[in-house]
């Protein structure tokens, strides 16, 4: 795709700074920018690349102010969010891209199964089995298993060896990412003696729309009714969901976080990466939870906590200051002891 900068701006309903005609038919980061190329400035801390960059567009927020001259090829472009209207743009150009369509052979399709008649995509190897129902503009990629009696709704990406296990749904405008798996068994057992009885995992898993799964990411079967991953919920690789779980609207989980069964979580949720949460638990909504904290009980809603076990985030920080100097404090205190014991003798 080749775009001015004016036709950049009627898109995201920018503000033009320099040339309205220059050109551009690629993205690069700032501190890479290539001429012809599109650049962005959403975070302050890359500012200084922006008196140098070689980009010929870059966006920035509107209330981005120069400290020093930018370079005189350099056309700007404000908008709101710098980072959002790059998403937009991003998305354009995906769209542009030539999808994939028709039924790739060998792959198996059970006679059972309703798919549309027309824009849709099965990859080779993929399998789909009995009373399978997919909507219109929905992509299987090559080597996905879809169970028997799974639902996928319209313009959802299925990508390659995702595994989705019988009675399974997944909404509309969702993403699923290579080596998910949807409805494996919950880690359900009955401790009789010495041994472990198999609990049967007989629910399911409800994905909502415009959910986005990453890559090995395992979301695990209810016992009785549904593991649910709310609408707009956005997951990232090598995170796993328990039994029983339930994630709110809109909330976003980091890389390798655990969710042990039945814990609820609740909407516009921020989750960092590696965090852990016990199980039957409640989270509120819009809760903030840093990196690697171990949540081990119900977190009331608007709070932003992070260590293990999870404290409030302020106090976490002053902690840590803290933890740096215990050396010193235990080396002072050992000096103050030894004062007092010769004080004791005197």
């Amino acid at each position: 795709m080749e775009l001015k900068a004016q036709q950049i701006a009627q898109i995201l309903n920018g503000k033009i700074e320099g040339d309205p005609n220059v050109t551009v038919n690629n993205f690069s980061k700032i501190e890479e920018g290539k001429p012809h190329t599109i650049t962005f400035l959403a975070n302050l801390k890359y500012s200084q690349f922006i008196y140098e960059t070689q980009a010929s567009i870059a966006l920035v927020n509107d209330d981005f102010k120069p400290e020093k001259d930018l370079p005189p090829t350099l056309t700007l472009i404000r908008v709101p969010n710098a980072y959002a209207a790059l998403a937009q743009l991003l998305d354009l150009a995906q769209q542009a891209y030539p999808q994939k369509q028709g039924i790739e052979q060998p792959s198996f399709i059970s006679p059972s199964a309703k798919l549309p008649k027309t824009a849709i995509y099965i990859g080779a190897f993929a399998y789909i089995g009995e009373n399978v129902s997919i909507g219109e503009n929905t992509a299987i990629y090559p080597q996905a298993y879809i169970g028997d009696n799974v639902s996928i709704g319209e313009n959802t990406i299925i990508y390659a060896g995702v595994k989705i296990y019988s009675g399974c749904r997944v909404g509309n405008n969702c993403i699923i990412h290579a080596g998910a798996v949807i409805g494996a068994d919950g880690f359900g057992f009955a401790q009789e003696g010495d041994v472990y009885k198999k609990i049967p995992q007989l629910g399911n898993v409800v994905i909502e729309d415009d959910v986005e799964i990453g890559a090995n990411t395992t979301i695990d079967r209810a016992v009785m009714d549904s593991t649910i991953i709310r609408k707009g919920v956005k997951l990232d690789n090598l995170i796993q969901i328990a039994h029983n779980v339930e994630i709110g609207e809109n909330t976003g989980i980091a890389s390798q976080t655990g969710v042990s069964g039945s814990t609820k979580i609740g909407k516009n949720c921020v989750i960092g990466g590696q965090v852990g949460f016990g199980g039957h638990i409640r989270i509120g909504d819009r809760v903030s939870i840093g990196a690697q904290a171990g949540i081990i009980s119900n977190i009331e809603a608007g709070r932003s906590i992070m260590g293990s076990p999870a404290i409030d985030l302020n106090k976490f920080l002053r902690a840590g200051v803290l933890f740096g100097k215990l050396p010193d404090m235990y080396r002072e205190l050992g000096q103050i002891k030894k004062e007092v014991e010769q004080l004791k003798t005197k």
